[in-house]
């Protein structure tokens, strides 16, 4: 498996030297620049393509990514707003307008760059790649801990540029939970659940790979990953986005719906059963890490109630620290709605809701026929989970092997004979 050209190349060789970029503190900088940098090329091939490019070296957008562009520009829109309303001034405008570069816009960017010639077979292997590099460097971050050596020797250099926090530039080698005193990792994310979330992306990108070997190490890789950051979402995740995804993309299988029938019925019978089940989980899953779980409720109750009494249509425009009583965390953190809520408002909420369910109905769709929709919709339940537990917008240096798999299942046929003739291979508009 080689890259072929230069979009690929560069996902390639930066998703190979994560380790090496996490060395030096470079992640962040270099997961904020690479879908720039690609997005030129991007442009060359669009401005240079013509009606005598051949069909499968043209560029066509689907409607679902152009929803997605539409979302994140009405995140910037919001943003602009939410400072106007509270005279945050136009230096704050234009630090929070290069943040939105760097997070929100990436969002669209990368599922943009789907529309490139990027295979998503490059992308299985990385991630196997990847889950390779972990296993072999773990012995080295555990050393650490044994010998209690500094947790974090040292912030890089290229912090100056900027960016959410120190522990974005800062290579952590373990970290000890403080309500057990255990060991965690985070390997090359700035905070242990967001190894976990790499892990489900990986896992299921793993899962694709055709190379029996590669496939069994990437996997064994990313469960690895989700165990040694004690994440509780990473743990379960797993399971539950296998099961949603295999039901989803089944759809239009007979048996599966004569099976979910008959499920329907007997659920209709322990229904009361299950319900409490579900709620004694949702306690014992709280109680694990209960400090964790009433700060994260802490955040969303504030988040909520400044929200709806301070500026309910725009947002605040920029984060807030919070109280004490949230060990000064910044509001809305910890979940990607109650973040856009308070900062955006509920033309942000709608913003990143409506691509999302976009999104959601079209890989469904293509899923039923297509591997590589089945692949993009994991990744969108995915995301969709960690916007319980995360801010989307904050990782996606990280996370956007997830939103380039969107970009390119975005891009496969409709198939269903129902809705398509057979010549037909593409639901996508080429951009004159």
């Amino acid at each position: 498996m080689k890259p072929e050209n230069f979009a690929e190349k560069a996902i390639w060789y930066t998703l190979l030297w994560t380790y090496g970029y996490f060395i030096i503190g470079g992640l962040y900088v270099v997961g904020c620049v690479i879908g720039w940098i690609i997005f030129g090329y991007w442009l060359k091939v669009w401005y240079f393509q013509t009606e005598d490019t051949p069909e499968e070296d043209r560029i066509r957008i689907p409607i679902a990514i152009w929803i997605w562009i539409i979302g994140m520009l009405v995140q910037q829109v919001a943003l602009i707003m939410g400072h106007l309303d509270f005279n945050l001034g136009l230096g704050t405008i234009i630090k929070s307008s290069i943040g939105w570069a760097k997070g929100w816009a990436l969002l669209a960017l990368f599922p943009l760059l789907g529309t490139l010639k990027i295979r998503a077979e490059l992308l299985y292997r990385i991630a196997c790649i990847v889950g390779l590099q972990t296993l072999l460097v773990f012995p080295i971050f555990y050393l650490f801990y044994l010998l209690r050596l500094p947790a974090q020797p040292y912030v890089s250099p290229l912090r100056v540029v900027g960016g959410p926090g120190p522990e974005f530039f800062a290579p952590t080698f373990y970290e000890i939970d403080p309500e057990n005193m255990q060991p965690r990792w985070r390997m090359f994310t700035p905070w242990a659940p967001a190894l976990g979330f790499m892990g489900n992306i990986y896992f299921f990108l793993a899962i694709r790979e055709k190379n029996l070997k590669w496939r069994i190490i990437g996997m064994i890789g990313a469960v690895f990953m989700c165990s040694v950051s004690v994440s509780r979402l990473a743990q379960i995740s797993i399971p539950i986005v296998a099961g949603v995804t295999l039901l989803l993309s089944s759809l239009g299988k007979p048996i599966a719906l004569i099976m979910l029938s008959f499920a329907s019925g007997i659920f209709g019978i322990v229904a009361p059963t299950v319900f409490d089940a579900v709620q004694q989980f949702q306690e014992n899953f709280k109680a694990q890490r209960a400090g964790s779980s009433r700060v994260r409720a802490a955040l969303g109750r504030i988040a909520i109630e400044r929200w709806q009494n301070d500026a309910p249509i725009w947002g605040h425009g920029i984060v807030e620290t919070g109280p004490h009583m949230v060990e000064f965390m910044p509001i809305g953190s910890h979940h990607s709605w109650y973040g856009l809520l308070f900062v955006k408002g509920i033309v942000g909420f709608f913003g990143l809701a409506i691509p999302m369910l976009w999104s959601f109905f079209d890989l469904v769709l293509k899923s039923q026929t297509s591997k590589t929709a089945q692949t993009g919709l994991n990744m969108l339940v995915i995301l969709f989970l960690y916007t319980f537990g995360e801010n989307l917008e904050i990782l996606v240096y990280l996370t956007y092997p997830a939103f380039l798999m969107l970009g390119i299942a975005h891009c496969e046929p409709i198939q269903l004979k129902k809705l398509v003739q057979p010549h037909e291979t593409k639901d996508c508009s080429p951009i004159r």
